[in-house]
């Protein structure tokens, strides 16, 4: 989560959003649930998946946030930017925080950002992922 102060105190570098039927990763869950998972999620959000209430909503979650992450660097998931480099956890109070590596990395400190940040909603099926790169 972020808020108008986190925009106020530094410039916008990037915008970036998704919007997915969360239909369309079930199917792909159903089909191969495990490789998916493994291309899209590093290992700490695996063990997150792994256990919990709702892993195929909690898949569509992170792959549109990561989505709109690369979308937000510019790159898209490409030009080196893979699922691996964007890492999106929870905090204490289940509010979403984004963790970059490799590439995405160093795309970022290219932009001069210091700071990655994210929104995920669902309602209906529909899952909407919203992310800003600040400086």
């Amino acid at each position: 989560m972020f808020s108008l102060s986190d925009i106020e105190a530094h410039g916008v570098m990037g915008i970036g959003t998704d919007l997915l039927a969360e239909s369309r990763i079930n199917a792909i869950v159903e089909r191969q649930p495990i490789k998916f998972a493994q291309r899209i999620l590093t290992p700490a959000e695996l063990s997150v998946w792994r256990q919990h209430q709702q892993p195929k909503n909690f898949l569509a979650k992170q792959f549109a946030a990561k989505e709109a992450l690369s979308k937000a660097l510019g790159t898209g998931i490409a030009a080196g930017v893979s699922f691996q480099h964007i890492e999106v956890l929870r905090d204490q109070r289940g509010a979403p925080y984004v963790v970059l590596s490799g590439v995405a990395a160093q795309r970022m400190k290219l932009l001069g950002a210091t700071r990655a940040l994210i929104s995920l909603s669902d309602d209906q099926g529909l899952i909407q992922a919203f992310a800003l790169i600040v400086a």
